[in-house]
């Protein structure tokens, strides 16, 4: 670490630079996501499930088709089929398939708020209206939303292609618990048996929105020669342009993404939520599509943080000195696996300095909107 001296003179540490997006916020000339507009723009609308988790029996947009000014609707079946893999792009491993799903519902909807269409028009009024008459089957499905529940003896399962990655030997049975994580150094259980006291304890935690101002909102034009450009609120547009590549079956050189400001996000706007659905609507209508949540729509169709539960063992000598510690940690991760249980683990007891501990966590997924940090 380099120290300075009092007399050392700094350009900027100490100072009150001027922000480079101060002036243009203050005097509202910043332009974010919901105040792009193009020539020949149509809105759209999301239809949402009401249910936490049922079966789609049947969709018939006949009568939303029928609307005057709809221009496009789409279902699970306009977008791509996607094998299950894993690239890292973004801020970590992404699974396709899983994001693909979570954007669209196909067979099952997963959670409130889990979209399985949208509706494009010539005005947000009518497409909203037109989305009010898309008829949606449900069977409805027993649902679990904590960890305990979702980990419980006959809890219903949410993908029945889900077996636990992580213990030996392989599971043969589908379950909610995605995967197991360990961390280990020395051997824990020796040096709880050296402790004069140990301590246990039981924490439990809410998922937390992110909250931020600015609702999702983008907007999308597909050109007929297959070219497309996306203005969005985002944390990173070269994300938002390889999962909409990747979602859309696209060449990623045919898509540029323009980031607009971003009135907060905080880790909540990592994933792509409305982007995917409109450029499906602009390809099939041929007229760039406009895209913004409510604020009800953010709470029920993005992700939060993870809630879960979180045991800890603690044991130490008479003079105060930890010698052993032990932590296990379940979180949600909403409808498709993907917590932060593994960064948990890590930094679980990352300010101590001990030479004997141990930390594990299961990824648990529930019927909530993905969960995103």
């Amino acid at each position: 670490m380099n120290y300075l001296g009092k007399d050392v003179q700094l350009k900027v540490v100490g100072t009150r630079p001027i922000r480079p997006d101060g002036v243009e916020k203050v005097n509202g000339r910043a332009a974010f996501g919901a105040d792009v507009a193009v020539s020949g723009m149509i809105h759209a609308k999301v239809v949402r499930s009401p249910h936490a988790h049922a079966r789609i029996k049947s969709i018939d947009t006949s009568k939303a088709e029928a609307v005057k000014g709809v221009s496009a609707v789409i279902t699970g079946a306009d977008l791509p089929d996607i094998p299950s893999e894993e690239a890292f792009v973004g801020e970590g491993p992404a699974n396709f398939r899983e994001m693909s799903h979570n954007v669209i519902a196909r067979d099952k909807v997963l959670y409130d708020g889990h979209a399985v269409a949208a509706v494009a028009a010539t005005s947000a009024a009518i497409a909203e209206e037109a989305a009010r008459l898309v008829e949606v089957e449900y069977e409805v499905l027993p649902h679990v939303i904590s960890v305990e529940e979702a980990m419980a003896d006959g809890a219903p399962v949410l993908h029945d292609d889900m077996f636990t990655q992580g213990v030996d030997p392989k599971p043969t049975k589908a379950s909610n618990i995605a995967k197991r994580v360990e961390f280990k150094l020395g051997d824990s259980n020796a040096a709880f048996a050296k402790a004069d006291v140990i301590v246990e304890r039981q924490y439990k935690t809410q998922p937390v929105h992110q909250a931020y101002i600015e609702p999702h909102a983008c907007v999308v034009s597909y050109n007929p020669d297959g070219q497309a450009q996306i203005w969005c609120s985002s944390q990173g547009q070269f994300m938002v342009r390889a999962f909409c590549a990747k979602l859309m079956g696209m060449d990623i050189a045919s898509i540029r993404v323009m980031p607009m400001e971003i009135g907060g996000g905080f880790g909540g706007k990592t994933l792509v939520y409305l982007e995917p659905l409109a450029l499906a609507l602009s390809k099939k209508s041929g007229r760039p599509v406009k895209m913004v949540m409510s604020r009800e729509e953010v709470f029920r169709g993005s992700g939060p943080t993870s809630g879960g539960t979180i045991n800890v063992k603690i044991g130490a000598t008479k003079n105060g000195r930890i010698v052993a510690a032990e932590c296990e940690t379940i979180l949600q991760a909403g409808a498709f696996p993907g917590s932060p249980v593994g960064p948990a683990c890590m930094t679980a007891f990352a300010c101590y300095d001990l030479t004997d501990v141990t930390a594990f966590g299961y990824d648990v997924v529930s019927n909530l909107s993905l969960i995103h940090i």
